[in-house]
């Protein structure tokens, strides 16, 4: 016959930590409970353990503490189940021994968190996305860092603080929640400014991608020179004339003799001057 055994010690316990990922509870990631092998319960029950049940875990190698609440009493003998953010919290890796015990906090009244991003502030709504997500929690410590999960993306946030005490209950209890802004804001803001300095549209002259203002001074030097050439040369020459029509230039008109210099200049056609001239003439 079956008989239960009963405890006159508080329920400490050692085990080996694991993650999530090495038992099919995919839901552990949302929040701070683990799973614990049945014989915990075994011992829990033993003791009339309040409900519901947190936990303190103690990690001996980093002296790194925080605490739990339990979802399911399914592990195998000797095996802890617990979120992987709370292990990262912990300094824990896969494997390693960790301590557990169980303990009492009082029910909380105020907590203050600090995300590590403005992501949480683009929510429409980021308190109630808080309140919301925080049933899945059974206690919060002021040091923590814990993750919460909303549509798919994962928020991290610091406990900056807790009242009435550094750790606390939060089931069954009207809890006040602030939000603080993360501790980079000021240097994301002035990030934010420089790059927005750093574009002025509409500003300067209009240049040649890979010119330089050397190049464009060089560049107008020449200009203003062949400009000059250009109008040096237009003044000792005639204009041409329309298609059909000899022209003479003034040099060889200079070339002939006076009075066969004067008629070549006089059969020059000068157009809109007013004269007419005939084919033949």
């Amino acid at each position: 016959m079956f008989s239960r055994r009963y405890y006159s010690t508080p329920f400490e316990r050692t085990y080996e930590c694991y993650s999530s990922s090495f038992i099919d509870k995919p839901e552990l990631e949302n929040g701070d409970n683990v799973i614990m092998p049945p014989s915990a319960l075994d011992h829990l029950a033993s003791i009339h353990t309040d409900n519901p049940m947190v936990f303190e875990l103690y990690n001996p190698a980093t002296q790194c503490k925080t605490h739990c609440g339990v979802l399911e009493f399914v592990a195998e003998e000797g095996t802890l189940y617990m979120p992987y953010w709370m292990m990262q919290n912990m300094l824990l890796q896969e494997g390693d021994t960790v301590q557990i015990k169980s303990t009492a906090l009082s029910k909380g009244t105020y907590v203050k968190f600090r995300p590590d991003t403005m992501d949480l502030f683009h929510l429409s709504n980021p308190k109630a996305v808080l309140e919301k997500t925080l049933r899945s929690f059974t206690c919060l410590s002021t040091g923590d860092c814990i993750m919460i999960s909303h549509n798919n993306k994962k928020y991290y946030l610091d406990i900056l603080e807790t009242k009435p005490a550094s750790s606390i209950s939060i089931i069954d209890t009207d809890c006040d929640i602030d939000i603080a802004l993360p501790s980079n804001y000021k240097e994301m803001q002035g990030q934010k400014l420089n790059q927005e300095k750093k574009f002025v549209p509409f500003m300067g002259k209009g240049r040649k991608v890979g010119e330089n203002s050397a190049s464009q001074a060089s560049r107008n030097s020449m200009m203003s020179i062949k400009e000059s050439e250009f109008s040096s040369k237009s003044s000792t020459r005639l204009n041409h004339a329309p298609k059909g029509f000899s022209s003479f230039s003034q040099d060889v008109a200079e070339g002939l003799p006076r009075e066969d210099s004067k008629k070549a200049t006089q059969k020059v056609f000068q157009p809109f001057t007013g004269r007419r001239y005939s084919l033949r003439e």
